[in-house]
């Protein structure tokens, strides 16, 4: 698999486990969290692993007793396959969680951070602790956003393909006035005074809220006159911020919340790299095609999408990170085996050849099996996010998949 289709699998697919384990409930305390960082020995954890399920034995509940012992078990038995941690420690989740009525299932996920664990921890609890690795979920390129005129000021921050807005403020910097002779001179030096003070405000807040981002990579200002180049022109902004302002600044004709909207679209060009950018790219190809007479060189929804991908006829495979759906091969008392799409693996499957039960025998998400696929015919995967309107638009209307095609299929 190439480089970047390898990078994008694997965050979707912690991005996507993540998901299901914040999702979970337990009965009691018996979801269990531990995290090893790589500095760990293996056999220091399981000998601790080991004083935890001595010590669960004086739990009163019964069900919780086992369930816990169980779920430890259950961990050894995964730390076993380990002679030392990966270089970014390892994090595993293992429970009973409730199904339909009073049944239980155990779950267990074993996941290599994309950062790494610092300190070794282990929490039982009646849900799994996921605090540490929430933060690893947030897109690392971000951009800061700055709409400005002398009636208002908006400030932003760009991450991924998500805008969103930080602070407002309406300034209360008088428009016009009607004074001659010296009330005018007067009234003139009171407007610029309330302007500056605005702008030191607007600054002040761009401080605060910038300042600390590690992961800001420039900021984009923009607005509908001369104020915003007045604004960075006089040096209102930090001297350290003033080094990520991105050249040029950019026209929009408003200073509010769709203002930072007409920002970032202005900016697209600039952004080449912003995750929201590329999407609108890919989609507006995607678009392109689709309104030529013929179709052009596109293909939507599954069955189409499967089929070229299957064939190599792929250059773009575009699918919504939002999909939550899975690919199973099911098999039914006759033997037929069958191929299909389900929303759960663990719904009541009919065989499509004969109409009887039919069980579940092989199950992949669908999104790992479109990048199983790509992977033979060198077939870009671009994720798109569903905070989008493009996103929004895959999923409603083409069914979350979409490709933009090397050849038209016959």
């Amino acid at each position: 698999m190439n480089e970047s289709n390898a990078l994008d699998r694997a965050r979707y697919d912690f991005k996507k486990a993540m998901q299901e384990i914040t999702s979970y409930r337990g009965r009691g305390t018996e979801l269990i969290s531990v995290y090893i960082p790589s500095t760990k020995l293996i056999s220091d954890v399981m000998a601790y692993l080991r004083e935890e399920q001595s010590q669960a034995t004086n739990i009163k509940s019964k069900s919780t007793m086992k369930n816990v012992t169980s779920a430890i078990d259950s961990i050894m038995s995964r730390l076993r396959t380990y002679k030392t941690a990966p270089p970014n420690g390892l994090v595993i989740f293992c429970g009973e969680v409730p199904r339909a009525g009073d049944q239980t299932k155990m779950v267990q996920y074993t996941l290599e951070p994309p950062e790494e664990i610092i300190t070794f921890l282990y929490r039982c609890d009646s849900e799994f602790f996921t605090e540490p690795l929430e933060d690893m979920l947030l897109d690392k390129k971000s951009y800061g956003l700055i709409t400005i005129d002398r009636k208002e000021a908006t400030l932003g921050l760009l991450s991924g393909s998500r805008i969103n807005t930080l602070k407002h403020f309406d300034s209360l910097v008088p428009s016009k006035h009607h004074q001659g002779g010296q009330s005018s001179v007067r009234f003139e030096r009171l407007i610029e005074i309330a302007a500056h003070e605005f702008y030191k405000k607007v600054a002040d807040s761009a401080t605060e809220l910038f300042l600390n981002r590690t992961e800001l990579q420039g900021i984009l200002v923009g607005g509908p006159g001369a104020t915003k180049d007045f604004f960075v022109k006089e040096e209102y902004l930090h001297h350290e911020l003033r080094k990520k302002v991105v050249s040029p600044l950019f026209d929009t004709g408003y200073t509010d919340e769709s203002g930072l909207r007409e920002l970032v679209d202005a900016a697209k060009d600039t952004l080449t790299d912003i995750q929201l950018t590329v999407e609108k790219e890919y989609m507006q190809r995607l678009f392109r095609e689709i309104r030529k007479a013929d179709g052009g060189l596109s293909a939507y929804g599954e069955d189409s999408v499967r089929t070229a991908t299957e064939a190599g006829a792929v250059d773009i495979l575009l699918l919504s990170e939002t999909l939550s759906k899975y690919r199973v091969v099911a098999e039914c008392g006759s033997g037929h085996r069958s191929s299909m799409t389900v929303d759960d693996p663990e719904d009541k499957i009919t065989c499509p050849e004969c109409g009887m039960p039919a069980k579940v025998v092989e199950q992949e998400d669908l999104i790992d099996s479109f990048f199983e696929m790509a992977e033979g015919f060198s077939t870009k995967v671009q994720l798109i996010s569903g905070d989008s309107e493009e996103g929004d638009m895959l999923l409603k209307a083409f069914g979350g998949m979409a490709a933009i095609l090397r050849y038209r299929m016959g």
